[in-house]
């Protein structure tokens, strides 16, 4: 009994710590994200955080991580990234961007993050041609993020992010159908 006491103890800690990386990792980022400042929001302490986790990299891949089988919260990431995409990005991911085609650590860097979104929204949603349906929808967002913030494509200034948000979502729309 102790022992499954403990473990619903671990368990219940190790939610409220996911739950706090989430929302610090999406107000802050990854750089500015800090252990201690997810530990305090978690109400533990940063060395049970790194218990749980290892590292800041390893606990912010779980907090990315988007849900098994779940076409809905899919779709709705799909839409929070299009969006991040098309604002201000992090100085550090415009200089990978920037390197990709040319420095080769820049596109190993970039082909992990990008076979890692791949992989996980293929999770997400389920069914027969999920991996196709990902991989239209992560090749397209680098499309549309390469169009606006290297080549700074005119259309950027003339057409509303929102509504490039929608058309996008309408043009890789079926990420969330399919089977």
């Amino acid at each position: 009994m102790a022992g499954t006491m403990r473990d619903a103890k671990r368990a219940e800690s190790s939610r409220r710590i996911l739950e706090a990386a989430r929302a610090e990792f999406a107000e802050a980022g990854f750089e500015a994200a800090t252990i201690r400042s997810i530990a305090g929001r978690a109400g533990v302490t940063a060395g049970l955080v790194m218990q749980h986790y290892g590292s800041k990299e390893a606990l912010f891949r779980s907090a990315a991580r988007l849900p098994a089988d779940d076409r809905d919260t899919a779709s709705e990431h799909v839409r929070d990234v299009l969006d991040a995409r098309l604002g201000d990005l992090p100085p550090e991911t415009l200089a990978l961007l920037r390197s990709m085609l040319t420095v080769p650590e820049a596109a190993d860097a970039i082909r992990a993050h990008l076979d890692e979104r791949i992989d996980n929204l293929t999770a997400s949603l389920g069914g027969e041609d999920a991996r196709a349906r990902a991989t239209v929808a992560v090749t397209g967002i680098l499309g549309l993020t390469i169009a606006r913030q290297l080549l700074r494509l005119r259309a950027f200034d003339e057409v509303s992010r929102e509504a490039i948000v929608d058309a996008a979502e309408r043009g890789l729309g079926a990420v969330g159908g399919g089977e």
